[in-house]
């Protein structure tokens, strides 16, 4: 696969029907362009074909039609398991992904697969142990770890094996927020230091906001892409489709409501902060 492709994944015009008889198209004809680098978010309420798109990009379901091109080539059968290298996913529910007894384990696991020497396996696994802040944990049983040391563990082990891609099925939805926010926090960190391209999938709209692009869905179409201040601005819109406003934004109304001149620039909870304090709260 050729690392100078700028576009990582593209799909084109892509029909998926669960079931033959379903009236209603779990995908309707999408197209999308993910590039190299960036964070994308996809939105949308239950049932709106997010997370079967996610499956999609990384041949874990054959699209009914059109085409899927993961660094340019096309996922068939053939260039399935190359694909499921590039693109990694981590799911809802961590439980699903374990299958070693301790938390190094697990993640040696999926590196036994790919026939990678042992010492370069064990100097691997602790390096994504380090990355995720889970190097004390390394000989615990996931099963006793909390709902976000687990994420950060299965993140560590799709890590592992180097991916181009990673997905986040709805990976933060289970946790509270002190999880939600160690979870984040790791993705951040791969997607500065590692460059790694994310693709998240999730109901969070503040999550949402740490991406580039979001992408709006519903009855398995693009509705809109655009920027998180660009999307967010549909306020009510929002609301209508299923969705929340992020607690910034619904701030930020308030403040115009009351008078204030707020920047027209999205601000997330760090951004707004600041901005109250140099230039509301100091003055």
């Amino acid at each position: 696969m050729s690392p100078l492709q700028s576009t990582i994944i593209e799909l084109n015009n892509i029909h998926y029907r669960y079931h033959e008889e379903d009236e209603r198209e779990a995908l309707a004809g999408v197209s999308l362009k993910v590039e190299r680098g960036e964070w994308l978010a996809i939105i949308g309420h239950n049932g709106s074909g997010k997370s079967t798109l996610a499956k999609v990009m990384n041949g874990l379901i054959e699209a009914g039609s059109g085409e899927v091109l993961i660094n340019g080539v096309v996922l068939n059968d053939e260039t399935v398991y190359d694909a499921r290298r590039a693109v990694g996913m981590v799911f809802q529910n961590p439980d699903n992904q374990f299958v070693g007894t301790t938390v190094e384990d697990d993640i040696a696991f999926g590196l036994e697969n790919i026939g990678l020497p042992r010492e370069e396996m064990l100097e691997r696994v602790t390096r994504v142990l380090e990355m995720v802040k889970m190097s004390d944990f390394r000989t615990k049983e996931p099963a006793r770890l909390s709902g976000g040391q687990k994420q950060r563990v299965a993140i560590a082990g799709v890590t592992a094996l180097e991916p181009s891609v990673i997905i986040l099925d709805e990976a933060t939805s289970m946790l509270d927020p002190k999880g939600r926010m160690e979870v984040i926090g790791t993705i951040q960190k791969l997607h500065k230091e590692k460059n790694i391209t994310v693709i998240s999938i999730t109901h969070d709209l503040d999550e949402a906001a740490q991406a580039d692009r979001i992408v709006l869905m519903e009855q398995g179409q693009i509705q809109q892409i655009g920027t998180p201040e660009e999307i967010f601005k549909l306020g009510t819109k929002l609301v209508e489709k299923g969705l929340d406003v992020p607690f910034a934004e619904k701030l930020i109304e308030v403040l115009r409501e009351k008078g204030l001149e707020v920047p027209e620039a999205y601000l997330d909870e760090e951004g707004l902060v600041e901005w109250l304090w140099t230039s509301v709260l100091t003055k």
